[in-house]
């Protein structure tokens, strides 16, 4: 919007961000918002299950053409494979292992190989979902949660599940399958629908028109050059976070329309899905929390299939496993996988050091909240609180630090990846690699009191 006063910013934010961006985020989804909730009303018709998984696979296939045209087909190859590789390897029991290295080496070939990086990236999304529900299939079939490998109507169906094919989130085979059986319409579905559609669209407008002019629009806050640089890499930062937040509800509503996403104990049905948590994100207690409320479904695939998978290596290894993983489902870009890895060594010390202070001070300082009745002696002085609050800060410093490599600019490097790379170290540099120093100078600490 260019260099105005405050006065004349204001005047101009109305019609120039904020209802064309409102707008453009409804046009480009409103035919996948119709189409969920026309597989919602589908599944309540009471139709034979075949009928229903076909009726899925229509709607998935279709919004995929709308979002993607003919490009689609690599996400229909990726798909037709994994079930190929199940039905083929339907007495082994190791198909979770095997179908995470096939499916990996074909994201990355067909990022290096079989298109061009623009539009595979466009499609990196849905190919993450397919990914993560035939891996996290493979595994149930391997531990026994789902008792045989599905027929090819009902694995393209949980596959193109129309609620989770664009925006996410992952689910489990055995969601879907309760989600299948079509439950009745009610107010607190429509609340929760009308709830996350709002939260999506406010989080698009903060991430378009509100975050890149925080300061000094938004908060008068001025200051030297490195001062400057560090409120960009915020602004950087929180145009990012609201930017996952708004794909986050956006999720949830489509996820929720089409008629999954919802927890039932006994007749007590909820319509609860959370993809994120905004405020465990910008009020952070720590890094690790921040991980886990960033995603929580993939937080939750990533930890039940790949953690615990990798954790006969030891706890190091498995982070580092792990987020090695999210890395490469993410696909291959130097400043998510930079991001990642970092995230990797950061919350690993982070956890192993405030475990050690804990012991030491026997106090609730640990990097996730105790309960209630942990058997810490010092929960509520003063010094703990102080603590708890440093390594606030700290994950806030973390995160604006990580964060500042994505802006904007990005986006129109996505071919060059030489420019990515050089970005990346240049916004690191900017910042003196202070995010890098802390951790190594906190594993440093961790050392001497172990």
């Amino acid at each position: 919007m260019g260099a105005f006063s405050r006065q004349k910013f204001f005047q101009e934010l109305a019609h120039g961000c904020l209802l064309p961006t409102a707008q453009q985020g409804l046009e480009q989804v409103w035919q996948l918002l119709v189409i969920c909730l026309l597989c919602r009303l589908l599944w309540m018709l009471g139709l034979p299950s075949f009928v229903k998984h076909l009726g899925t696979v229509v709607g998935g296939f279709y919004t995929l053409y709308l979002f993607f045209e003919l490009h689609m087909i690599w996400v229909v190859l990726l798909s037709l494979l994994c079930y190929l590789f199940l039905f083929l390897c339907r007495h082994s029991t190791i198909r979770g292992t095997f179908l995470s290295i096939t499916v990996l080496i074909y994201l990355l070939l067909g990022e290096l190989h079989m298109m061009d990086t623009t539009n595979w990236h466009k499609m990196r999304g849905s190919q993450m979902v397919v990914a993560m529900k035939a891996i996290s299939l493979a595994f149930d079939l391997d531990r026994g949660v789902v008792t045989s490998v599905p027929s090819p109507i009902e694995f393209m169906g949980y596959i193109y599940f129309v609620g989770t094919v664009i925006f996410g989130p992952w689910i489990s085979f055995n969601s879907y399958k309760e989600a299948l059986e079509g439950r009745k319409l009610s107010f607190s579905w429509l609340l929760k629908v009308s709830v996350s559609w709002v939260k999506s669209q406010v989080c698009l407008v903060i991430s378009n028109c509100v975050a890149p002019y925080l300061f000094p629009y938004f908060i008068p806050v001025y200051g030297d050059k490195l001062l400057r640089r560090w409120l960009l890499a915020y602004e950087n930062t929180m145009s990012f976070h609201f930017s996952n937040y708004f794909v986050g509800y956006l999720s949830e509503t489509t996820t929720t329309l089409a008629g999954a996403g919802f927890t039932e104990e006994k007749e007590n049905l909820k319509w609860d899905m959370t993809v994120s948590k905004p405020l465990n994100i910008e009020f952070p207690r720590s890094m690790v929390e921040v991980v886990t409320s960033w995603n929580l479904p993939m937080s939750r695939f990533l930890h039940t299939y790949v953690f615990k998978s990798a954790l006969k290596f030891g706890t190091f290894s498995a982070v580092m496993v792990t987020y090695t993983a999210s890395a490469l489902l993410h696909g291959l870009s130097f400043h998510l996988g930079a991001v990642l890895i970092s995230l990797g060594f950061i919350t690993y010390i982070e956890h192993v050091l405030r475990k050690r202070l804990a012991a030491v001070f026997n106090a609730c300082i640990l990097s996730k909240k105790c309960q209630p009745n942990c058997t810490h002696q010092n929960k509520k002085k003063l010094w703990v609180y102080m603590i708890n609050t440093a390594f606030s800060a700290l994950a806030i410093l973390h995160l604006t630090y990580l964060g500042s490599v994505f802006n904007s600019s990005v986006d129109y490097m996505e071919e060059d990846e030489d420019d990515i790379t050089h970005h990346t170290i240049q916004k690191w540099s900017e910042l003196s690699w202070t995010s890098h120093w802390v951790t190594f100078g906190c594993w440093i600490f961790y050392r001497l009191i172990l």
